[in-house]
């Protein structure tokens, strides 16, 4: 009976039509994917060249005086990414992964973004999370909104009646024919993936198919209560089309919304006022009192005494750089706590809304998510310090560019540590949803049928 349903279920225009669309989609999905993945590779395989010529060609000019030397120089960070990225791009477009960073003040530094096409940003990237999350549920209801309602529109309903021995069973056969479907293409779509973008497999890229199949199951035990209602197609059609514009573009909007008026940042824009004044102010203020805030924060270099209120020195600017981003530092703890706790809202507003939860899921798994961004930010303040403490004692003795070893500063590559995928966290909303749905469907079948 199987094969028959098969059979019969890929002779229809809508099944042709639907599979070869979204087929169509997915490969192009992948091949947006790989298209991201090698603008990262290419940007990180050019990064070890560039800052090798970057400080060969300053040195040049400026080796007699490292400390106006240090002015000029940028030192690379680079965010490295997973395969799994490009399944899942997330806001790898939009926040950089490359930071070039002096050791100047840091905060405004830090959110350097690369050029990009804003055009490009506007309509997003066209990866598999997306054909998984917004598609694959309107094929869904493509194939299962006249499940019963066709078999009772063209008469039918009443011969599968008689010769069925359950309705039920007849139309859970049905469904699972398209749920089958569906799982081969999805399948099928990330064996390609697998191949082309060199995916090892793991338990990361397992999760990423198993909450993409928990996903589509949603859908079809939300399809499957809809046709349990028996109600005339064009009612399924609207009602279906209806909780994909609910759940799928307006719910996440909301909560965007939401949690954007409820958690404003401010400090976005006070940090960056607080960073430039904490700086600029220095110059019209003593150098000793400069140089005593400083050494509260850097006792180690107290041996280098004060410098003399007339004329320049590095010393002195060096510490002023310091004490811009320490002034601005209250600000900029504050926003990330702000970020951090709009991130956690929206997980926990996530959990209601299966489109949502699904995407941070996947992005979570590819590690393209906030998260992995503000991890980075966070390397980066460690990164800076690092380099900052290395340079200091050189500049401040009146060093040159031979005092230095410069082959050692080649760029560094952060990993983020992601932990073991959270299965229970993860899955628990969606499969919550399906148990609810199948729930609802069996009592409008006790009631219908």
């Amino acid at each position: 009976m199987y094969l028959f349903m098969f059979k019969q279920f890929l002779r229809t225009g809508t099944c042709r039509l639907g599979l070869g669309l979204v087929l169509f989609l997915g490969l192009i999905s992948i091949i947006t994917g790989k298209q991201f993945l090698n603008d990262q590779e290419k940007v990180a395989s050019e990064v070890v060249e560039r800052q090798l010529d970057h400080i060969k060609r300053n040195i040049e000019f400026h080796s007699d005086d490292l400390g106006l030397l240090l002015y000029y120089l940028k030192f690379t960070l680079v965010n490295e990414h997973d395969p799994l990225s490009a399944l899942a791009i997330g806001q790898k477009d939009l926040n950089p992964s490359v930071q070039h960073v002096k050791i100047l003040t840091l905060e405004g530094q830090k959110y350097d973004t690369d050029l990009v096409n804003p055009t490009k940003l506007l309509y997003g990237n066209l990866d598999l999370s997306f054909v998984l999350i917004y598609v694959f549920p309107l094929l869904i209801i493509a194939f299962t909104f006249n499940l019963r309602s066709e078999e009772e529109e063209t008469g039918t309903w009443k011969i599968v009646s008689v010769m069925s021995k359950s309705n039920l069973k007849f139309l859970l056969s049905k469904l699972l024919v398209r749920l089958i479907l569906l799982v081969l293409l999805m399948s099928f779509l990330y064996l390609v993936a697998s191949i082309v973008l060199n995916i090892s497999w793991g338990e990361l890229s397992f999760a990423f198919f198993v909450v993409g199949f928990v996903y589509i199951l949603f859908w079809f035990a939300l399809s499957f209560w809809i046709i349990s209602l028996k109600r005339a197609s064009n009612f399924n059609a609207l009602v279906l089309l209806s909780f994909w514009l609910m759940l799928v573009i307006l719910s996440p909007s909301v909560v965007n919304t939401i949690i954007t008026n409820r958690l404003p940042v401010p400090e976005a824009l006070t940090t960056m006022i607080r960073q430039r004044d904490g700086y600029h102010q220095k110059w019209d203020m003593d150098k000793r009192g400069t140089m005593e805030k400083f050494y509260d924060s850097y006792p180690q270099f107290e041996t280098y005494g004060y410098p003399p209120e007339e004329g320049f020195s590095w010393l002195w600017y060096y510490a002023m750089q310091h004490l811009g981003d320490e002034e601005s530092r209250e600000e900029s703890l504050s926003m990330r706590t702000k970020i951090m706790q709009r991130a956690n809202l929206s997980r926990k507003w996530a959990k209601f809304v299966p489109s949502m939860h699904t995407q941070l899921a996947f992005n979570d798994i590819a590690g393209t998510g906030l998260i992995n961004h503000l991890n980075f930010l966070q390397h980066t303040n460690t990164f800076h310090e690092n380099t900052r403490l290395y340079f200091y004692p050189k500049i401040f003795s009146n060093g040159t560019a031979e005092d230095v070893d410069w082959d050692q500063f080649k760029p560094v590559y952060f990993e983020d540590e992601r932990s073991s995928f959270d299965w229970l966290g993860n899955l628990i909303p969606l499969c919550t949803g399906i148990v609810f749905f199948f729930g609802l469907s069996g009592l409008s079948i006790r009631n219908n049928m």
